[in-house]
């Protein structure tokens, strides 16, 4: 049995503290006037913007050679219309600013739920699969896919208190024809994007996923004490039936859930491009927590084959996600349709240390460091590759979210940081919690002393 040590107990606990400070310190900190944000572009106009300014008296010059009259009727009307463009710019971007703290709670929320939902689809694919290799391991699948329920739900929470602040469909009047907020396109799919249908598929996801997970944990466990495989058959039957709804509602999540933070946009792909991301996330968790468990003298049974065969689903995984990465990429980029094209072209403009560096740490880091099968056998080797990979993740689901909510007042600051270690100590404490519950071993499954002399 695994016993939760009080200095992780402990460590988890602080970094959800830790959290909650820097969370609460990014809403403070969002709460600004109309004035002050018109002050903060004034500002960063003086300081950054030297060209704009070379224009404006580039204009002026101009405007001299007109007659005296026509020059004072146009700076009048000019006037005007700049100073009522100033203003619906720095309104547009005070609502940015008040979005960015939601975002950054969102977008870590999300990251750590999609590691346990990931972790929930591999666990079961190795019982439908009827995989030899993997039942040494299932234990710490559990305890990781314990998060599946309370993260969702957190997930959910977040986005129905943040409402607008994230789904520009829920802003008041947005489907009302003749309302300033009147927007067509989100008119027209109001049938699927509204409020009460949003809440009856996210309940039905989860309580879909919690099912499978309660039962397969139950049968798990009773396995462990029984005569006959009844219990591993229930296990294969239900896990089956499970990856058939998964596939459904996964899809369908990653159009609620993320995809329509930007109405005016959709891709067909999306749906396997966040399964991608959280597939590969979640493996990467099993094999980090391993290699952590083996380190404090548990999971004696788990060797260096069961290692590398992580890692080669890691590295495998890794090469899936940019293949559909780069199909969603090339495609829209040639076909070149306004409506399509602005997602990247946004991301290229204000996102591209974060959007490149993403494809870097999620394709080309794994590429290089896991190619060699001696590598995949190194621990001290796969935690660093699994460490630039998860960065690679979070900046994945960053960049899904970020560019419709915050625009290009982007940072990763105290908000951003202060998000991950809050979910980062709520998912240690509730795995390793679940983890202690229960023996290390499946001793039950039939396959277990097959995997544990799995030798590659």
């Amino acid at each position: 049995m695994y016993t939760f040590s009080s200095k992780l107990k402990i460590v988890s606990i602080a970094l959800v503290i830790i959290g909650l400070v820097g969370v609460g310190y990014g809403f403070m900190t969002s709460h600004k006037s109309l004035e002050d944000v018109k002050t903060m572009l004034a500002e960063e106009a003086a300081h950054g913007h030297g060209d704009a300014h070379g224009a404006d008296h580039s204009e002026e010059a101009h405007g001299e050679s007109h007659s005296e009259a026509g020059a004072h009727h146009d700076d009048a009307s000019h006037g005007e219309a700049s100073e009522h463009h100033g203003d619906e710019h720095a309104e547009h971007v005070l609502h940015q600013i008040h979005n960015r703290p939601y975002a950054a709670l969102y977008v870590a929320a999300f990251f750590f739920f999609m590691i346990s939902l990931g972790v929930l689809a591999f666990y079961a694919i190795q019982f439908a699969a009827q995989a030899g290799w993997s039942p040494v391991l299932f234990r710490v699948m559990e305890a990781i896919t314990a998060y599946v329920l309370p993260g969702a739900i957190i997930v959910l929470g977040i986005a129905f208190i943040a409402d607008s602040h994230l789904f520009v469909w829920l802003k008041e009047g947005v489907t009302q024809e003749g309302h300033e907020n009147y927007d067509k396109i989100i008119a027209d799919k109001s049938a699927f994007l509204n409020k009460t249908g949003f809440l009856i598929r996210g309940l039905i996801f989860i309580a879909g996923w919690s099912l499978y997970r309660f039962f397969a944990r139950k049968f798990s466990i009773a396995q462990d004490d029984a005569d006959d495989n009844r219990n591993f058959k229930k296990s294969f039957r239900i896990s089956a039936a499970f990856l058939v709804f998964y596939i459904y509602t996964e899809s369908m999540m990653s159009w609620d859930w993320i995809m329509s933070v930007d109405p005016h946009w959709f891709s067909t792909l999306f749906g396997w491009y966040v399964f991608a991301s959280m597939f590969v996330s979640g493996i990467t968790v099993i094999a980090l927590m391993s290699i952590y468990l083996k380190s404090k003298g548990y999971l004696e049974f788990v060797n260096d084959s069961h290692l590398h065969d992580l890692a080669k689903f890691m590295f495998g995984i890794s090469i899936f996600w940019t293949y559909l990465w780069f199909s969603q990429f090339m495609l829209i980029w040639y076909s070149n349709i306004p409506e399509e094209v602005t997602y990247f072209v946004t991301r290229f403009q204000d996102y591209q240390l974060p959007f490149l560096g993403m494809v870097v740490m999620n394709f080309i880091f794994p590429l290089l460091i896991l190619m060699n099968s001696d590598y995949k056998r190194i621990p001290w080797f796969v935690v660093m590759a699994g460490i630039v990979v998860l960065c690679g993740h979070y900046l994945d689901v960053f960049n899904m979210i970020m560019p419709a909510t915050v625009g290009d007042r982007w940072f990763i600051g105290i908000p951003e940081i202060g998000s991950i270690l809050l979910f980062a100590g709520l998912f240690l404490f509730i795995v390793f919690w679940s983890l202690s519950k229960a023996p290390l071993l499946a001793k039950g499954n039939p396959f277990v002393k097959e995997s544990e002399h799995f030798h590659y």
